[in-house]
């Protein structure tokens, strides 16, 4: 039987140690904040002013257009223009520039006959996101430009007919209107803030459980504990409820500063976004107890975390797609608690559905928890024994 007063002595203390530690009490809340705005800011998928150099090898009325049309969009600015392509391709060696662009000569002579006129395109590709990007810039442009040219000619074509007495040319058209969904901005903070939420719980409660727990170790206390008239999980949960209090409180930290800060809408139900969050923390705190149980030192509990930190965030979804993994690399994905918990917030700050979409990932989340917790609490027992 589960003594209620034993527990909450054991919770008072962690609590007074906590509070009187003023280093510990601003490593627990300064970080987290300041860890949100870096990654809010830093972390930003969207691409934007590119610098670019231009080779105009046909040096037409045409190719000076679409050069112009280049220079006034947000996407690309012209950093330097040079004579040939191997200029362009020394200056990406040192990292002056991106992208580079060659307009290949005949290229208003291609336009007006109905020919395809070429433009070369030499990009960075030591970073495939902003590679991919930056050609997919350049062929909307490509296509934007060479639409305004036909347009125009046949304008002038219909003035011509006109003037002649025969009926216009009638142009068929396809017009597509796109509209995006939850995201409608597509701005990167969007999706990234949110997820910071979980990756940020998770590091501090694991750290916090594994090294309290060496910490006592360490110092001896932990054989005081053990003699002491109180049964392993009393032990165990009047050290683990502190920190789910703190992972909380963190939770309504960074949840103010995504929503006052960064002006992120949380359009589903903060209920449920606790009740995941509740659930998350306890799976933390089963990992932070199961690495305590395998370290003698501080140092040991801190790498062990590290070790387990970086891997579970790779595969947790939270920067790289999940599907575009190897099929082998997405079955372990199914292990990680920060997996399921992306989707939950996600889904409730972006999309704003509720428990009849997300019921699988909170089942998920739950069962593992339990299976987590469990096996922690079964090591801690075997180890003070």
């Amino acid at each position: 039987m589960v003594s209620i007063y034993k527990v909450m002595q054991i919770f008072k203390k962690e609590i007074f140690q906590i509070l009187r530690d003023p280093k510990l009490r601003v490593l627990l809340f300064m970080p987290p904040i300041i860890q949100l705005i870096i990654f809010g800011y830093a972390v930003n998928m969207d691409i934007e002013n590119i610098k670019t150099a231009i080779v105009d090898l046909d040096n037409s009325v045409y190719s000076r257009d679409f050069i112009t049309y280049l220079e006034f969009n947000k996407y690309f600015i012209i950093e330097k223009k040079y004579d040939k392509a191997t200029d362009i391709v020394a200056a990406i060696d040192r990292g002056e520039i991106i992208c580079g662009i060659v307009i290949e000569k005949d290229f208003m002579k291609n336009i007006e006959t109905g020919q395809t006129a070429l433009v070369q395109a030499l990009h960075d590709g030591t970073d495939s996101n902003t590679a991919t990007m930056v050609v997919s810039y350049i062929n909307y442009i490509a296509f934007s430009y060479i639409k305004n040219i036909q347009t125009d000619r046949l304008r002038k074509l219909n003035a011509k007919l006109i003037t002649t007495g025969a009926p216009p040319i009638k142009i068929s058209s396809i017009l597509v209107e796109s509209r995006n969904w939850f995201n409608e901005t597509l701005e990167s903070k969007n999706f990234f803030v949110p997820g910071v939420m979980g990756t940020i719980m998770m590091l501090i409660t694991l750290m916090l459980t594994s090294m309290a727990i060496v910490r006592e170790k360490e110092i001896g206390t932990m054989e005081q504990l053990m003699v002491t008239p109180v049964t392993s999980i009393e032990i165990i949960l009047g050290k683990t409820l502190p920190f789910l209090l703190v992972g909380f409180v963190q939770a309504g930290l960074i949840l103010t500063v995504a929503v006052f800060w960064f002006k992120i809408e949380v359009k589903g139900s903060l209920c449920l976004l606790f009740l995941g969050a509740l659930i998350f923390i306890v799976s933390c705190l089963g990992f932070g107890l199961f690495i305590s149980t395998i370290s003698r030192t501080q140092q040991q509990a801190m790498l062990s975390t590290t070790f387990f930190f970086l891997p579970a965030m790779t595969l947790s979804g939270f920067i790289f797609p999940i599907d575009n993994m190897p099929a082998v690399i997405q079955m372990f994905t199914y292990l990680i608690p920060l997996r399921y918990f992306l989707v939950i917030i996600r889904g409730i700050f972006l999309k704003g559905v509720g428990w009849e979409v997300l019921f699988p990932q909170y089942i998920a989340l739950s069962v593992l928890s339990i299976f987590i917790f469990t096996f922690a609490v079964s090591r801690f027992h075997k180890t003070i024994d």
